[in-house]
């Protein structure tokens, strides 16, 4: 089953590249599957083979459509139509680390409560960049758990600077 991600993953991934704007494409892909995984009925009915294939490419281009270039739309509605919805996050996660390869960085997932500003993206990249010792793409999260904040996920380390997560340290220390 990985092994057909992964193939998703490269075919999608030489898509978007060839029809060029591939860091666009690999932004909104990323945003899309952070939408699908915190949105349960979405996922559900992306991935309910009881709803005809062609509703489930329709919601796409009607959710996607106007907001996302026309390829990611494309590539979206395609995995969805194979009947791989379920694993179109993973697929996406996979897309988004061989560009980053390609480009030799690293990708770092960041979540904050609030969009960042560019100076504050850049910023983090920065700290990023000098504590992982690689060039970081940031792709961010607005995740309002956080409460403030950032948590930084690069591969299997993570970075937990949140309040929410200052606050259970408190608690488990009192």
């Amino acid at each position: 089953m990985a092994d057909l991600n992964d193939a998703y993953a490269s075919a999608l991934f030489q898509i978007a590249k060839a029809e060029g704007g591939l860091e666009r494409v690999e932004d909104e892909l990323f945003r899309f599957a952070r939408t699908l995984e915190a949105n349960e009925e979405l996922r559900m009915t992306l991935t309910d083979f009881t709803v005809p294939v062609e509703r489930r490419q329709k919601l796409v281009e009607e959710l996607l459509g106007g907001k996302a270039s026309p390829v990611t739309v494309a590539l979206v509605s395609f995995v969805v139509g194979v009947g791989r919805g379920r694993n179109l996050p993973e697929i996406i996660d996979k897309l988004v680390a061989k560009a980053a390869e390609e480009r030799q960085e690293a990708v770092a997932e960041i979540r904050t409560a609030f969009p960042l500003d560019d100076e504050h993206r850049k910023r983090l990249a920065g700290a990023l960049n000098r504590a992982t010792g690689k060039r970081v793409t940031v792709k961010e999260v607005v995740d309002p758990t956080v409460l403030g904040g950032v948590v930084a996920i690069i591969g299997d380390t993570v970075i937990d600077g949140s309040i929410r997560h200052r606050l259970e340290q408190l608690r488990e220390s009192l």
